[in-house]
């Protein structure tokens, strides 16, 4: 799996996506630009998150992010043609356990990012459109060179998802297929399976042990 800072995705993803019920009615572009402010705030103002909290990290993700992805497409995605290779119930599981990865590996990038501003471009929008790219820059206050991220974005009855996101050119998506397709090569979805539980066993372990130094 190519090293990249996944962790800079999940985290403006968290900003991006803190939206209210109405998030529908607006484009995508003015979401990010609307909310991005809010959550940067939450982080900010929250001592413990900056402190690298697991609960309270957990809870903004889990609040905030995780309603507005569509992990289903995301992880469909990730798959590849092995998707269809996997049954239902495979692919339900294979569902639970990328969206946990994602979050156990990446929140705590959260509480590391109160000096950085995101720029939004704003984006071409047509009554018809249903998927777009809203591309985005991110910045530390200090001037250093900003990394772009774009995410993928669907139109859904319940607003704007993420399906997919973008650092630096490379896709979160692209960078997990070759992963997955590795494993099931390997030995099967069943194996695929078993290493997605055996990490996210291992991040739950970690986050568990790290509370209980902080007291």
């Amino acid at each position: 799996m190519k090293k990249i800072n996944l962790g800079i995705s999940i985290l403006v993803t968290a900003w991006l996506l803190a939206f209210p019920a109405l998030a529908a009615e607006i484009s995508p572009d003015t979401l990010v630009d609307t909310t991005a402010q809010e959550v940067l705030a939450i982080i900010r103002q929250d001592k413990d998150i900056r402190a690298g909290h697991t609960g309270k990290i957990l809870n903004l993700v889990e609040a905030k992010v995780l309603p507005h992805f569509n992990f289903t497409r995301m992880t469909r995605l990730s798959m590849g043609k092995n998707w269809n290779v996997a049954s239902p119930e495979q692919q339900q599981e294979l569902v639970k356990e990328f969206r946990a990865l994602l979050v156990r590996t990446y929140s705590n990038a959260l509480a590391s990012y109160r000096d950085h501003q995101i720029k939004v471009e704003p984006a071409r929008v047509k009554p018809g459109d249903i998927d777009i790219t809203v591309k985005t820059q991110v910045m530390e206050e200090h001037g250093q060179v900003p990394v772009p991220i774009d995410y993928s974005m669907e139109r859904s009855a319940d607003g704007w998802k993420v399906y997919d996101v973008t650092v630096a050119g490379v896709s979160l998506v692209t960078n997990y297929r070759g992963s997955f397709n590795t494993q099931i090569r390997d030995g099967g979805v069943a194996k695929l399976l078993k290493t997605l539980q055996d990490k996210n066993r291992g991040l739950e372990a970690r986050d568990k042990e790290n509370k209980t130094a902080a007291k």
